[in-house]
């Protein structure tokens, strides 16, 4: 993740708390000029839980060293997935959190025992393709090959309904929009892949930056859950997620959640991966870009994340549809988490009503 220099800047800036707070002063000018602020109530502070997700992949499947290691020699090498997703539900556990797995399905085929431990500790199952090859690679049939694959193996292995998908490094592109009718025609009720950032791997700057509902093919519909960006002179920014949570100073993090909150009034959706939380995995050899993507600051990942989990309550994206389609929000104080089964395909049922029955089951 190599910074231009108007980024840099703009870290500069994030590094001291009263340069960050100028900084916020001169982003909400910035939305109000361009309008993102468009009603009173995005002004009010947020009351709900924020969306905590994990994508379990293992450290030599990463699309950073997709040159160096090749899908036929995964078997090679030694897997840490298993130990470093346990450390990150032990962190979770730690701060009561509960969050939305995104499972390669390569990894849920090989350590179904994993997928289970993460559904018995609460939290909701999802996928992240089989292979981890980027959409925009595939053709529209090998992705529904790849897709039905990986989500067979994560419900084999749990017994239960899958409804979330997240594409590999965050593929999903102008260039194959098609992949989400696909989603919504193998059973999927929602999706997290569209970044709204300029990237050299993914984005897609022009999307929105809140979530959404495509209209997909067959007058099915697909519910989109952009990853946070701050807006600041014209630019989407990423926070809170991945590298950027790891890499970016913490105040930076900070003013982003505070901005969600007090003026977005919306979630912030934040995501990291098992590795991440693995300072002595073994370094891959690859350009300088990916190493510097892949490892910079690892030791510090597991008390950056703690950090958030500390100050900020979450939930599963379940949870949050569940809520949405029966009409009752509820404040994050009094978020319960019943088990992930229960919630998760109660969703899957009430996106499969139509609105009449949805209306006839809440009256």
């Amino acid at each position: 993740m190599f910074l231009t220099s108007y980024q840099m800047n703009l870290l500069y800036l994030l590094s001291d708390e009263s340069k960050a707070r100028r900084l916020n002063e001169e982003a909400l000018v910035e939305n109000q000029i361009h309008g993102s602020l468009k009603t009173a109530g995005q002004h009010q502070p947020s009351s709900h839980a924020h969306i905590l997700t994990v994508d379990v992949e293992d450290y030599f499947q990463v699309e950073a060293f997709a040159g160096s290691v090749s899908r036929a020699t995964w078997d090679q090498w030694p897997c840490r997935v298993v130990a470093n997703t346990k450390r990150v539900l032990d962190l979770f556990d730690k701060h009561e959190a509960k969050g939305t797995f995104f499972f390669l399905g390569w990894v849920a085929e090989r350590f179904p025992e994993l997928v289970r431990e993460v559904q018995s500790r609460g939290h909701e199952l999802a996928c992240h393709s089989y292979w981890h090859r980027t959409i925009y690679s595939l053709t529209p049939d090998e992705f529904r090959k790849d897709t039905r694959q990986a989500k067979q193996v994560i419900e084999d292995a749990a017994g239960t309904q899958v409804i979330g998908y997240r594409a590999p490094s965050w593929s999903i592109t102008k260039n194959c929009l098609w992949a989400l009718d696909i989603l919504a025609e193998e059973g999927f009720v929602y999706d997290s892949s569209i970044y709204p950032i300029h990237h050299d791997l993914y984005g897609v700057p022009g999307a929105q930056r809140f979530p959404y509902t495509h209209a997909c093919s067959d007058g099915l519909k697909l519910r989109e859950f952009p990853p946070a960006t701050l807006r600041f002179m014209g630019t989407n920014f990423p926070v809170a997620g991945g590298g950027y949570l790891r890499i970016f100073p913490s105040a930076y993090t900070r003013l982003a959640f505070r901005i969600f909150e007090k003026h977005y009034g919306q979630r912030v959706v934040v995501y990291l991966h098992p590795w991440e939380l693995d300072p002595e995995q073994p370094r891959i050899v690859g350009p300088l870009k990916s190493r510097f993507r892949h490892y910079t600051n690892l030791r510090g990942m597991s008390a950056n994340v703690g950090a958030v989990l500390q100050r900020h309550k979450f939930a599963r994206f379940c949870d949050v549809l569940a809520d949405a389609a029966l009409g009752r929000e509820q404040r994050a104080t009094d978020l319960e988490y019943p088990h992930a089964d229960e919630s998760c395909e109660r969703t899957a049922r009430l996106a499969a009503q139509t609105p009449a029955q949805q209306a006839k089951g809440n009256s």
